[in-house]
């Protein structure tokens, strides 16, 4: 499984950061068609099928996903719409329309987010490739020191394999990935990136501990078999999702860019 895991990983990790480096409307079609799998997935998740509403939120996502380059302001209200729409249809499993609803704005804000994030013209591009390599270095460090060191379990009763050691190995790896990308974009600060890093791989790691309550709350063990040894598109990013949300509010809220503080 290692093996298979590290292959699907090399496959698709240039592609993504060949996107990110291009920016533009490469980078937000890579994120239309992750979000329109990812819509995809959630709803045979938490909807027991892709019907009406799946196939609604997929279309509205992406196409929010390509217009953010565009027009930002409107991709909001896009996702916004595909979320209501998405509520108000039936869901092919009874009483499970408020999860329908909540598909779009879990997989449309954050790819939304993202897109933004890259259209910033100083520091775009090396947002998401710190984004990128922090959430990869959090997955890599935490599996590496949680099975290397084992020890007492995060929150067993969502993650039976996750540890409070792992977490701090994905801390510490996330802060290194961090602080590589802040020395190579010669971004000031660098020891301010470390530790924002080493805060985001905890948010990287709620947003996988969520996914994975999901997963358990309707009895799925992936969200698909989509990518070999991963799973599903939302297995693999789901840490990137939150991170990506989380990032882009503090840009919001304060006006600049995150690797621009120090």
């Amino acid at each position: 499984m290692l093996k298979t895991r590290t292959l699907s990983a090399l496959v698709l990790a240039p592609p993504a950061l060949l996107a990110a480096w291009a920016g533009g409307y490469p980078f937000a079609l890579l994120a239309a068609v992750a979000s329109a799998l990812m819509c995809w997935e959630w709803h045979r998740i938490a909807c027991g099928g892709f019907g009406t509403a799946g196939k609604l939120s997929a279309v509205f996502c992406a196409v929010a996903a390509l217009w953010t380059v565009h027009d930002p302001d409107s991709a909001l209200v896009m996702v916004g719409v595909a979320s209501l729409l998405s509520f108000l249809l039936v869901c092919p499993v009874h009483g499970r329309r408020l999860w329908s609803g909540l598909g779009a704005l879990y997989v449309g804000l954050p790819t939304v987010a993202l897109v933004w994030l890259r259209g910033e013209p100083v520091h775009g591009a090396a947002t998401v490739w710190w984004l990128l390599l922090a959430v990869w270095a959090t997955d890599i460090g935490a599996y590496a020191a949680g099975r290397t060191f084992g020890g007492p379990l995060l929150m067993p009763r969502v993650s039976p394999k996750k540890t409070w050691s792992g977490l701090l190995g994905g801390m510490g790896c996330a802060a290194l990935a961090g602080a590589g990308v802040a020395w190579a974009e010669g971004v000031a600060g660098l020891p301010w990136v470390a530790l924002a890093s080493a805060g985001l791989a905890v948010v990287a790691q709620a947003g996988d501990l969520f996914e994975s309550w999901v997963k358990r709350r309707w009895g799925v063990k992936d969200s698909s078999g989509i990518i070999p040894g991963h799973g599903g598109v939302l297995d693999r990013v789901d840490g990137l999702l939150a991170a990506a949300a989380a990032v882009a509010l503090l840009a919001l809220l304060t006006g600049r860019a995150v690797l621009s503080w120090s």
